[in-house]
């Protein structure tokens, strides 16, 4: 049986010096867009509201990842799981655009310091090569979706990531190697988002130097 999660202090030590100690790969840009994605580890708060996932009567401060559903208007993977983020704009370090997309996405206004790390890059067949940043959001209990960009904030506990079910792998057609979604209450969140989550659980929680670049995404994802 996985051993719970640690909170506060212990847990962003531990998230710190795991990501410090992990060989970052990234990938060059190519004809491809450059974007940055914010892993918020935030407290768990009332729960995720999601089906199979318990809700709280009082406030949670276990530790969880802040994850959204995008607006069903954006042109764009719409109504899609997601992480806060966006594209770099051109004088923006990941961990600058990452920042601000939490700050014009879910209205979280965090300082440099709040930046553990990076996690691998990862390029999409959407034509993006991504960076996702880890953060410490602290209990974020401000946080408010932009409903042009946003339709709903989860807060999924860390334990979830860790069930002896994740990953979920799948070859589809036209792909060389396996899809990856990574199981979530009664649902499942597909690559890309799924692939940051898949890394973080394993460096960040598990401690192994796991790659994910390889996996691919659905069919739906590829647009």
């Amino acid at each position: 049986m996985t051993e719970p999660v640690p909170a506060g202090p212990a847990l962003r030590e531990r998230v710190s010096q795991r990501l410090s100690a992990l060989a970052v790969h990234t990938l060059p840009t190519q004809d491809r867009r450059r974007a940055a994605v914010a892993l918020a580890i935030t407290e768990e708060g009332p729960g995720a509201d999601i089906d199979g996932l318990p809700r709280h009567p009082h406030w949670s401060t276990a530790p969880a990842l802040l994850l959204t559903r995008r607006a069903l208007t954006l042109r764009n993977h719409a109504g899609q799981w997601a992480l806060p983020g966006g594209r770099m704009d051109a004088d923006e370090t990941p961990e600058e655009a990452a920042l601000r997309e939490m700050a014009e996405e879910v209205g979280l206004m965090l300082d440099p310091g709040s930046v553990l790390g990076r996690l691998d890059d990862y390029a999409t067949r959407s034509g993006f090569v991504i960076t996702p940043v880890v953060v410490w959001a602290g209990a974020a209990q401000q946080a408010q979706g932009d409903p042009a960009e946003v339709a709903s904030i989860h807060r999924i506990p860390l334990q979830e990531f860790l069930r002896t079910d994740a990953p979920l792998l799948n070859q589809v057609r036209g792909a060389e190697h396996p899809v990856l979604r990574m199981p979530v209450g009664d649902r499942w969140i597909a690559a890309p988002t799924a692939a940051f989550l898949y890394q973080f659980r394993e460096v960040c929680l598990l401690d192994r130097p796991t790659r994910v670049v390889h996996f691919d995404q659905p069919a739906f994802a590829w647009r």
